[in-house]
């Protein structure tokens, strides 16, 4: 399954996201696109989406942004299946339960790992 991770640039993404996903056994079985792994330039999600490339958006949704909320409308309509996750300290926006009812909360990265691996197992 390939799989676009989707973050605001508002936190430590590497070290929160990105590194418990490369360290864990979803990066053996899937293949994930971290979008500001290696450069800074915005990813080309819309050519990606459109062109049926990819299976899920896992979206970090602990900090607004603009920019991940137009991937996500564009995911959403095009039919890409979207699974939100957030910090169990954060409120996050109302507006995500209009693109997928797939919505957790994360204690840690431990905790992430966990959630993603159940989750992915029943899709």
């Amino acid at each position: 399954m390939t799989i676009y991770v989707s973050h605001s640039r508002d936190f430590d993404f590497d070290k929160g996201l990105y590194q418990p996903i490369k360290n864990s056994e979803l990066a053996k079985n899937h293949n994930f696109i971290f979008p500001h792994d290696k450069a800074t330039e915005i990813y080309p999600i819309k050519e990606l989406l459109q062109n049926k490339k990819c299976d899920l958006i896992l979206a970090e949704v602990s900090f607004p942004s603009t920019g991940q909320g137009i991937e996500l409308g564009w995911a959403n309509l095009i039919g890409v299946k979207i699974l939100c996750v957030h910090k169990e300290d954060k409120r996050i926006s109302g507006s995500i339960k209009t693109v997928t009812e797939n919505i957790f909360s994360y204690k840690d990265s431990a905790d992430l790992i966990n959630k993603l691996v159940d989750y992915l197992k029943n899709i």
